[in-house]
């Protein structure tokens, strides 16, 4: 499974992806979505566009991979921002490396249509 990681801070993404690489997935770190994925891990406050922003245009250009939004913003409208632009999930900072890896599992298999396994 190839995951993408958005996050600006370097070292939260290079952290991030040595536990998805130890759980057995491919992780990548990017600042763009133009390559296609099984799923994205996506921070919200990115330097130039910002992940909403992205995020919608991922949509718009027929991506259709899961979306987890790793953020530091815990407020209801910015929940209500990523969910609307086409998030499949939501967790906030700090947060712990096992629950990332658990809740890309669990999109994972919801979007293979394998929700009980």
């Amino acid at each position: 499974m190839r995951i993408l990681i958005v996050e600006d801070d370097r070292e939260l993404a290079q952290s991030l992806a040595n536990v998805l690489q130890e759980a057995g997935m491919i992780a990548e770190t990017a600042h763009d979505g133009n390559e296609t994925y099984d799923a994205a891990v996506l921070d919200l406050g990115l330097p130039g566009m910002d992940g909403i922003s992205l995020l919608t245009h991922w949509r718009e250009q027929g991506q259709t991979y899961p979306v987890l939004i790793l953020t530091g913003r815990s407020r209801w409208s910015d929940k209500l921002a990523g969910f609307n632009a086409g998030a499949d999930d939501y967790l906030t900072k700090p947060f712990l490396h096992e629950e990332v890896v658990l809740r890309l599992r669990a999109l994972l298999r919801r979007s293979r249509g394998h929700a009980d396994t």
